[in-house]
C-alpha cells in the first residue's frame, strides 16, 4: 500500500509541474561544487556564488584547488557560511587530489558502496550532500532525501517522525524502479511541492496532493 502510495505522489506531482531539470551545472565538478554550496542556503544564492567562480575563470577542480582560502571565501560569500563551506570544499579536493591526482573519472570507478563511504568521511560532507553528490554528478541509483521529503511523507502517514535518513532512503528506494533518472525527478519535485505548499505551516487547501489523505499534527514545526 505504501509502495503505491509513493508512486502516486509521484504521479500527481509530475503531472503538475513537469520536468525539473535538476541538477543545475554546466560540468560534472560545478555540480559537486553547487551540493557543498547549497547547504543551508537557498539555489538563488547558490548561482551567485557559481557566478562568481565563473566570472573569474576558476570553475575547475585544480584551480579551485590551488586557490587560497580567503580568495575562495570571498567568491562564495553569497552562499553563505562562506568560510566553513570555503574549508569544506578544500577537504572535498584534497580527498580528490590526494586520492585520484583530480580525476573525477577515476573516482566515477568505484563502486557505489565506496564511494559513498569515501565521501561520508570528507569533513562536511553528510549524507544528503554525499547522496547529492552520487546521483547528480555519477548518476548513481540512490534516493536523496532530504526535510521536504520527511515532511511531505510524514503528512501523508507514509513514515512517522523518527523515521532517520536512512530508514527513509530504503523506503523510497523499495518502493520505486531503480533509475537515477526518476529518482532525479522525484527529489527535485519534492522539493517544488515542499517549498510552494509543504511548508511548516502547510498550504494543503492549494497543494496538488491534497486528494490524497493528510496526517495532522506532524512536521508542523
Amino acid at each position: 500500500m505504501g509502495s503505491n502510495k509513493i508512486r502516486d505522489i509521484y504521479d500527481i506531482l509530475f503531472k503538475t509541474f513537469g520536468h525539473q531539470h535538476w541538477w543545475p551545472g554546466d560540468t560534472q565538478f560545478e555540480i559537486i561544487l553547487g551540493a557543498i554550496l547549497t547547504q543551508n542556503t537557498s539555489w538563488q544564492n547558490v548561482e551567485k556564488a557559481i557566478r562568481n567562480i565563473k566570472n573569474a575563470g576558476l570553475m575547475a577542480a585544480a584551480k579551485i584547488y590551488a586557490l587560497p582560502e580567503d580568495c575562495l571565501a570571498q567568491l562564495i560569500r553569497p552562499a553563505g557560511y562562506f568560510n566553513i563551506k570555503t574549508k569544506r570544499i578544500k577537504s572535498l579536493l584534497k580527498w580528490l587530489f590526494d586520492n585520484y591526482e583530480g580525476s573525477l573519472e577515476a573516482v566515477g570507478n568505484l563502486s557505489d558502496h565506496a564511494l559513498r563511504e569515501q565521501l561520508l568521511g570528507i569533513k562536511g560532507v553528510g549524507r544528503e550532500t554525499a547522496d547529492s553528490i552520487m546521483l547528480y554528478a555519477f548518476g548513481r541509483v540512490v534516493f536523496v532525501v532530504d526535510a521536504y521529503t520527511a515532511r511531505i511523507l510524514s503528512r501523508h502517514g507514509l513514515i512517522d517522525e523518527y523515521c532517520d535518513y536512512e530508514q527513509l532512503r530504503e523506503l523510497l528506494e523499495g518502493a520505486l524502479p531503480a533509475d537515477a533518472v526518476l529518482f532525479n525527478e522525484y527529489h527535485a519535485l519534492f522539493v517544488r511541492v515542499g517549498k510552494d505548499y509543504c511548508r511548516p505551516k502547510p498550504r494543503c487547501a492549494d497543494c496538488p496532493l491534497n486528494c490524497l489523505p493528510i496526517v495532522s499534527g506532524l512536521f508542523e514545526q
